[in-house]
């Protein structure tokens, strides 16, 4: 069962109000974001690329742009090694092309999932070797390949690491963390101990991004500056796609990304949008992290990722509509497998009681290696634990876990890495490879050192505001919008309303997935109330309550059940009219 938590962060809304020109409503939901001073929240509501934070400040930033800037005068083979995710092929895509804009002799590899696994390995530091290439520039990896940049430089290949993962670390004699970084000529990660950057919570696009904007202050090289528009908007995909909070910079890169990506010039992003029937102008976060990106994904997942970069790389529409039927295929597939792989992995749970272990860790040899990830987080969801999901891999055992709020995965990890032939990723997600035979030994260890209380798993919703369903939501409706892009850290605000009253229901959608109710106030006030989620756990829920039966009543001759809902405010139009719309996401 679900606890929820009303918001009780304090300010002078009032105040904030009348200085913004917005409802004390909304003035309190913007405080529920963490912000504390009228600066923070002027940057939250209208901050633009300016606020954004100077390259700069990147640690290694000023080597990385010497070295580049040298090797492309002296015309050096540089090679771009990218991840087969959507952050690393939007990284790739924006590093290949800036180099390529400054006139430098630049390709791309990116690694196979299955073939090469994660980051770099020595297989491509060789076939580097073998192709002439004389520097690597990672992104979005390359921060726990101490060993093979090692490698490249026995073979007289340069390399600059660019990445945003968390620094591998060991525990001195002291009790004190000490990170092992590779030794590359330049590291810009903005997770180091000794980088002072102001956000480190960007994304691996997103730090490639700030390489090239620096490259294109100290070269002044206009192709270049014009080329910063269309990263942008990779560096935006991206941010959504790697679940990045939409807080500080992240928020500002999001909403310009959005509003360049509604008028696109890049003919890849435009087939994708055509092929999945979306209207570039009402483009938002949803469309990018649940639509786009996943499309984006699926080669890498059941291909190779490189068929993504092509896509991207296209010269024109005509030209990518082919791959982006291709693309939005294969991720219709990748949904289908990914129901399969759920359905195993709740077999999985039962037949083994793993509900009773704070930490899941699930093996499933059949299932596909690169739905680990997707699967993971499903069972994350349901159940409110961290989850590994493990298949078999070509070499050994690979997988990938999804973490809860206060379990940092990566350090948990750290702590038990001697069952790990690979590991990496952070405090939310983490990809891994092992012996079979350490399955167990690992499950116990994780379990053994989880340090979380059973209190800990119970699902938190948070509420921002206790609103009645009478209040005159009109203009707080329209006002909501000043806070997209959402996301992480940055949710759809939620509104709370007790005792309301079910009277009767409709189902909609083809499938009656979805249902509309009619509900009454407190107050005596009749509301439209919609739901999309689970409506077979609703209908349990209601029939736990208040008995068999209860449920053909309601969408039957009328029913009277009360129940306290948590929901949320949207807008909806059909045939021309705009309504205000409750939308219920939680119910007790």
């Amino acid at each position: 069962m679900e606890k929820w938590y009303v918001a009780a962060k304090r300010a002078d809304f009032e105040k904030w109000a009348a200085r913004f020109q917005i409802t004390p409503v909304l003035a309190r939901i913007i405080r529920n974001r963490d912000l504390t001073e009228e600066a923070q929240v002027e940057k939250f509501l209208h901050g633009t690329l300016k606020d954004c934070y100077s390259p700069w400040l990147l640690k290694d930033m000023e080597k990385a742009v010497s070295l580049l800037l040298e090797a492309v005068g002296r015309g050096a083979r540089l090679r771009v090694i990218g991840d087969y995710d959507v952050d690393g092929v939007c990284a790739s895509y924006i590093l290949t092309k800036g180099l390529r804009l400054l006139g430098a002799e630049a390709d791309t590899a990116i690694p196979h999932r299955i073939h090469d696994g994660y980051g770099l390995n020595e297989h491509l530091i060789r076939e580097a070797a073998e192709d002439g290439i004389d520097m690597i520039v990672t992104c979005d990896n390359g921060i726990a390949a101490a060993p093979q940049i090692a490698l490249a430089a026995e073979l007289g290949i340069q390399v600059i690491v660019t990445d945003h993962h968390e620094v591998p670390f060991v525990i001195g004699e002291d009790g004190k963390r000490k990170e092992q970084l590779p030794s590359a000529l330049a590291v810009i990660d903005p997770k180091q101990e000794a980088c002072g950057y102001p956000f480190p919570g960007i994304c691996g696009a997103a730090v490639a991004y700030k390489l090239v904007q620096a490259l294109a202050e100290r070269s002044g090289n206009g192709r270049l500056r014009e080329g910063m528009e269309e990263f942008l908007e990779m560096a935006a995909l991206a941010t959504v796609c790697d679940v990045m909070e939409l807080k500080d910079e992240n928020r500002i890169l999001v909403k310009e990304g959005l509003r360049r990506l509604r008028n696109t010039r890049c003919p890849g992003l435009q087939a994708l949008m055509e092929v999945n029937g979306l209207q570039p102008e009402k483009l938002n976060s949803y469309h990018l992290g649940f639509v786009i990106g996943p499309c984006l994904n699926a080669t890498g997942r059941l291909d190779t990722a490189a068929r993504a970069l092509e896509l991207l790389q296209s010269a024109t529409v005509k030209e990518a509509m082919g791959a982006a039927r291709d693309l939005k295929e294969l991720n219709d597939s990748r949904k289908n497998l990914t129901a399969r792989g759920v359905e195993q992995a709740e077999k999985y749970i039962a037949e083994r009681k793993l509900e009773r272990d704070k930490v899941m860790v699930i093996f499933l040899p059949e299932v596909h290696e690169s739905l680990a990830g997707i699967i993971a987080g499903r069972i994350r969801e349901r159940y409110n634990h961290p989850v590994f999901l493990l298949t078999r891999g070509e070499d050994g055992v690979k997988g990938s876990g999804r973490s809860v709020e206060g379990y940092h995965m990566f350090e948990a990890m750290t702590a038990v890495k001697q069952y790990f032939t690979k590991y990496g990723g952070h405090a939310m997600a983490a990809g891994l490879s092992m012996e079979e035979d350490n399955i167990e030994p690992l499950r116990r260890a994780l379990n053994d050192g989880c340090g979380m209380a059973e209190e800990d798993f119970v699902p938190k919703v948070h509420i921002d505001v206790p609103m009645p369903m009478d209040h005159d939501v009109g203009r707080l409706a329209d006002e909501l919008e000043l806070l997209e892009p959402y996301g992480v850290g940055n949710p759809k605000p939620l509104f709370a309303q007790k005792e309301v009253t079910f009277l009767s229901g409709c189902r909609m959608g083809a499938g009656g997935n979805f249902a509309r109710y009619r509900v009454k106030t407190p107050a005596g006030n009749v509301r439209q109330l919609v739901f999309f989620g689970d409506l077979e756990r609703f209908h349990a829920f209601l029939e736990g309550k208040y008995g068999l039966g209860c449920v053909g009543a309601l969408y039957g001759e009328g029913a009277s059940l009360q129940v306290s809902v948590a929901y949320q405010l949207g807008k909806n139009t059909y045939r021309g009219k705009t309504e205000v719309q409750y939308v219920m996401q939680h119910y007790c």
